[in-house]
């Protein structure tokens, strides 16, 4: 019994950080918080292609959209109107922005640990490309 009780203390202890950690996408968490926020239209950014928002999905941790910029049928730009507020989101953010602009497509890989985010995340991008024709 009285071993019992340093062990659990113990224990809980070491599992604190544990409890505590939130990993990061990509080894750096160095992103822009202007990702989450629409961008304001100029004219430049409407004389350069067709903009097309996609739908709103909620998911279990927010809602998401995203707003499209296609310049002929290629994808120019992503950008994220609604993402919900969470470390591994907005990790996950350039990650899925980069691999849409590679792949020119919805058909991207989802980002480990930002599972939902990124089911939302191609749903809106299919509807903005489909909404597209």
């Amino acid at each position: 019994m009285q071993r019992a009780i340093p062990v659990v203390v113990l224990s809980i202890a070491g599992l604190i950080p544990v409890w505590r950690y939130e990993p990061s996408i990509g080894g750096t968490t160095t992103t822009s918080t202007s990702t989450a926020e629409p961008a304001p239209s100029s004219p430049a950014a409407a004389s350069s292609g067709t903009v097309v928002k996609g739908t709103t999905v909620d998911t279990d941790k927010g809602p998401v959209q995203v707003q499209v910029t296609f310049d002929g049928d290629r994808i120019s730009a992503v950008t994220m109107l609604q993402q919900p507020d969470h470390p591994q989101t907005t990790a996950a953010v350039p990650v899925l922005v980069a691999e849409t602009l590679k792949a020119q497509s919805a058909d991207i890989d989802t980002v480990s640990g930002a599972t939902i985010t990124s089911d939302g995340y191609k749903e809106s991008l299919q509807a903005a490309i489909d909404a597209k024709g």
